[in-house]
């Protein structure tokens, strides 16, 4: 999904051969170490012709090749989950620096590795929406909360599944914007023409929002979604109380990522197994206690950073032998 992301932004991309090696079986695992060494000599054809000054890594087994093959390339490491995972914990070791979103990332790493705590860097565009001109923007009104849901970049059928089972009551006291992603997207647009025509206008479906994705965040009162790495960064920065559903698949590392928010008094963590039977309850227990809502938004916003993405440029200009960026000043690519 990377390559497609990087070419809305007219960013040059190129993929490698790659695939994991970890719990593949034995029968899998010959073909893809196979596949890491055709990604070795890909990423050597590379550096041969970009001549890059520096590199900067956010793990993946993509990333695994790539680092092999640019040893003597400045290289800085970023972590965006709380846990890093088999891939970042590898690349760690070919790393000159390594930035991560918060210091619980240290307890993970060597006492001696090069740790630099910057925040998570989110999109400039996001900090400019403001709530007035998200809910205009949006069509939602001011006069009653707003609830966000959604599962990620493909949706999450067993978020969606469980939020169309109580929508029409929800939908009683709150607006909904709901970011169902692609796969459910028939399954929800069929529980909007079967709500009564009155909580049709409350209820506000999206299979996936690209630029409006700021004003989804500026907008919500509360928000129930997976706890991938952007939820370290995105609700900090708008201060955005959560409950979150660490995906099954990936539960160590959304779990870590849910519990860093949980324990600071930002978020309420759900597992997805429990999602069908407590969701409602627990909406409904934080609509009915503004205090407590209250109290989350604060520690949400808490923990936002300062100027994340500018502390990773200053870092990468300062490996590649250059200046750090400040303020309008700008490096070589």
């Amino acid at each position: 999904m990377e390559a497609d992301l990087v070419a809305r932004l007219g960013v040059a991309y190129q993929s490698i051969p790659a695939a994991g090696v970890h719990g593949v079986s034995l029968l899998r695992l010959p073909g893809n170490l196979w596949k890491l060494f055709q990604g070795w000599l890909a990423s050597r054809r590379i550096l041969r012709e970009f001549k890059p000054d520096v590199l900067l890594l956010t793990g993946g087994y993509l990333a695994v090749p790539m680092a092999i093959a640019a040893r003597r390339v400045p290289t800085l490491l970023y972590v965006p989950d709380i846990e890093p995972g088999l891939a970042l914990k590898t690349l760690a070791r070919f790393a000159d620096r390594i930035a991560v979103t918060a210091e619980d990332s240290r307890a993970f790493f060597q006492p001696s590795a090069p740790i630099v705590e910057t925040g998570y860097p989110t999109r400039p565009e996001l900090a400019a929406w403001e709530r007035a001109a998200a809910l205009r923007h949006l069509g939602l009104s001011d006069d009653s909360p707003v609830l966000l849901v959604f599962g990620g970049s493909k949706g999450a059928r067993t978020i969606n599944r469980a939020l169309l089972s109580i929508l029409e009551d929800l939908l009683a006291r709150v607006q909904v914007v709901h970011i169902s992603g692609s796969l459910d997207w028939e399954e929800v647009q069929a529980a909007r023409q079967n709500l009564p025509a009155h909580l049709q206008p409350r209820y506000h479906a999206f299979p996936y929002l690209h630029e409006d994705m700021g004003a989804a965040l500026a907008s919500a009162d509360l928000v129930v979604s997976r706890a991938g790495a952007s939820s370290l960064g995105e609700y900090p920065l708008f201060g955005l109380p959560a409950i979150l559903v660490p995906y099954p698949y990936a539960w160590r590392y959304q779990k870590v990522n849910a519990e860093y928010l949980a324990s600071r008094g930002a978020a309420l963590l759900l597992r997805d197994e429990h999602m069908p039977q407590q969701l409602h309850a627990l909406i409904t227990q934080l609509l009915d206690d503004p205090q407590k809502l209250q109290a989350m938004r604060a520690a949400m916003r808490s923990l936002a950073l300062p100027n994340p993405a500018q502390k990773i440029s200053s870092l990468l200009s300062e490996l590649a032998g250059e200046k750090p960026i400040s303020g309008g000043e700008h490096g070589r690519s």
